[in-house]
């Protein structure tokens, strides 16, 4: 099995920064990629984005294109995601999830982000 811990969410004011953390332990896979969903209060889940670890590819949805960052260390199994220009409306639960043969089968516990305007 898949474990994803996700850290790094908390209170921060619109403008601002927050980075997070996922990292990955158990069994590994020849080839994954490990990406970031987000789900607000009555909104159904929302794919953030992701990267592929082994061509180091990333995609990003738009409404988070050009302010939000996804890197890794390979080392040891763990992504970040680097946000920044935060606004209200990112105010979600953010949730990290490996993607293995086609789906997204593994999530982690999420990790609240909340942005005050």
């Amino acid at each position: 099995q898949v474990q994803l811990v996700e850290s790094g969410g908390g209170l921060v004011q619109a403008g601002g920064s927050l980075r997070l953390s996922c990292a990955a332990s158990g069994r590994s896979f020849s080839d994954y990629a490990m990406g970031w969903f987000r789900q607000a209060p009555g909104k159904e889940r929302e794919f953030v984005g992701d990267i592929n670890w082994s061509s180091n590819s990333t995609r990003y949805a738009g409404s988070v294109k050009g302010r939000f960052t996804i890197s890794r260390d390979n080392a040891k199994n763990t992504v970040y995601l680097q946000m920044s220009s935060l606004k209200p409306e990112d105010t979600a639960v953010y949730y990290c999830a490996v993607r293995v043969y086609g789906k997204y089968g593994y999530w982690g516990q999420g990790t609240q982000v909340t942005v005050s305007s």
